[in-house]
């Protein structure tokens, strides 16, 4: 019996959508198509993989299990195709992206124009993902590259330290603490601070360096975006920190809300990137993470 990669495809497309009609978009076929073939896979493989009923789809047991191993042949074989792609031209070619929802917005201004100058055979592919999914789509070959808050977990990865940044305090523009030209970390302890909603890993990092003065996140509010966060601010909801890059370009001023940095050593964060080790676009990525690294602020 013969595996065809295009079946598998259908197969690992179905059970990311568990929608026959959507699965076959995302593979560009029509439906009946993507159902017979699957069909006939199940038959060629003598066991059911997938639960039909009406509005449902589920993957059996054994269709779990096939599923993972099904990913594993994809990725592989993409990168069968990527490597020789890249002995043709390293430098062309598409290049999966993903950066941090507090990176993404405030980052790309600064390196794509530098990026498409120095690299105009390279199609960068951009997705916003938060760390935990970014690092399994990384695992999983659905991306290339990850720009991200350093440290991860690293295991099957590499990394690069990009940048350093520091972090700001966004308060209200009538707080006393406007008043002042640096501010401290102990000056937060009767303010009410206000932070991203669970799984950003900037939540954490605010976390950490507020808790020094026993400063705890409002338990009422959990904010979707940065610039949620601002408006809070702007509202006279409470206090933020948000990242230097985010005070910078369009971002630099907004109506009622003052930025501080803090008494040195600031709090910062580490930005950096992250790749498999088994990658076959190392070339790409290493001259995409040195123009990000020479390019941002």
């Amino acid at each position: 019996m013969e595996l065809k990669l295009k079946d598998l495809r259908y197969l690992v497309a179905v059970a990311d959508q568990r929608h026959f009609g959507r699965a076959a978009a995302r593979c560009f076929v029509s439906q009946p198509t993507l159902s017979a073939q699957l069909k006939k896979l199940e038959e060629s493989l003598g066991v059911q993989l997938i639960e039909r009923a009406p509005g449902a789809v589920a993957l059996t047991t054994v269709g779990e299990e096939i599923v993972a191993r099904a990913r594993r042949i994809i990725e592989s074989s993409d990168e069968v195709v990527a490597l020789a792609r890249s002995y043709q031209d390293p430098l062309a070619g598409r290049l999966r992206v993903a950066l941090l929802p507090t990176i993404g917005p405030y980052l790309l201004p600064q390196v794509a124009p530098p990026i498409r100058k120095a690299l105009p055979r390279l199609q960068l592919y951009l997705y916003e993902y938060q760390t935990v999914p970014m690092i399994e789509k990384l695992h999983a070959g659905e991306l290339d590259l990850g720009i991200l808050a350093l440290p991860v977990e690293l295991e099957g990865l590499e990394s690069r330290e990009l940048y350093r940044e520091e972090f700001l305090l966004a308060i209200p523009e009538r707080s006393p603490l406007a008043a002042h030209e640096r501010v401290r970390i102990a000056d937060l302890r009767d303010e009410r601070l206000l932070l991203l909603e669970e799984g950003h890993c900037l939540r954490e990092q605010a976390l950490e360096v507020c808790s020094r003065v026993g400063l705890r996140d409002a338990q009422d509010f959990r904010a979707t975006s940065l610039e949620t966060l601002r408006q809070m601010v702007a509202a006279g909801a409470g206090i933020t920190l948000l990242p230097e890059l985010a005070s910078r370009g369009a971002y630099r001023s907004g109506r009622g809300v003052a930025l501080r940095p803090f008494v040195r050593p600031a709090p910062a964060r580490q930005v950096g990137a992250v790749w498999r080790k088994t990658t076959p676009r190392r070339a790409a990525i290493e001259a995409v993470t040195e123009l990000i690294a020479r390019h941002a602020p």
